[in-house]
C-alpha cells in the first residue's frame, strides 16, 4: 500500500519525492505488491473467521452428540416401561415379546428405506460430465478428414 510522509517540506510516496515520475515497471511492481497485500490479509481473515467457525461448530456437535445419548437412554426407559405397563395385561415376557417385535419391524422398515435410497445414488455427477464434455468440444477445434 502507498505511505506518504513529509521530509524536510518535500511531500514523498513510497520513498520517492511526489513530482518524480515513476515507470511503468515501478507502478506494475507496486501494483502486484499491493495485490498480494490484499490477498494475504483477506487469505487470514478468511482464516480467522473459519476458525470461528469451526470451534462453534464443534460446540453445537458436541452439545449434539450429548443429547443424543440422553435421547437413547430415554428411550430405553420409555420402551422398559411400555413392556412393564404391557405386563399388566399379558404375561411380563409376553410385553417384552411384544415390544423387541416392533423394535424389530421398524429397524426392518428403515433398513429397506435407506437400501432403497441408497440405490437411488448414481455415483457421479453426470450433468457436470455432459456439460465439461460439451465445453470441451465448443472449444476444441473440430478434427481434419
Amino acid at each position: 500500500m502507498a505511505q506518504s510522509t513529509k521530509d524536510a517540506g518535500t511531500t514523498r510516496l513510497n520513498g520517492r519525492a511526489a513530482g518524480t515520475e515513476r515507470t511503468l515497471g515501478q507502478l506494475v511492481a507496486d501494483a502486484q505488491t499491493d495485490v498480494k497485500d490484499i490477498v494475504k490479509g483477506e487469505i487470514a481473515l478468511a482464516k480467522l473467521e473459519i476458525k470461528a467457525d469451526v470451534a462453534k461448530g464443534g460446540k453445537g456437535a458436541g452439545l449434539l452428540a450429548g443429547a443424543g445419548l440422553f435421547g437413547l437412554y430415554a428411550l430405553g426407559f420409555l420402551l422398559t416401561a411400555a413392556a412393564w405397563a404391557l405386563a399388566l395385561v399379558v404375561p411380563t415376557w409376553a410385553g417384552f415379546l411384544i415390544i423387541g417385535g416392533v423394535l424389530l419391524l421398524i429397524t426392518i422398515v428403515l433398513a429397506l428405506l435407506g437400501i432403497s435410497a441408497l440405490k437411488k445414488i448414481k455415483g457421479k455427477p453426470e450433468r457436470t460430465i455432459d456439460t465439461s464434455q460439451k465445453a470441451i468440444a465448443a472449444v476444441k477445434p473440430p478434427k481434419a478428414s
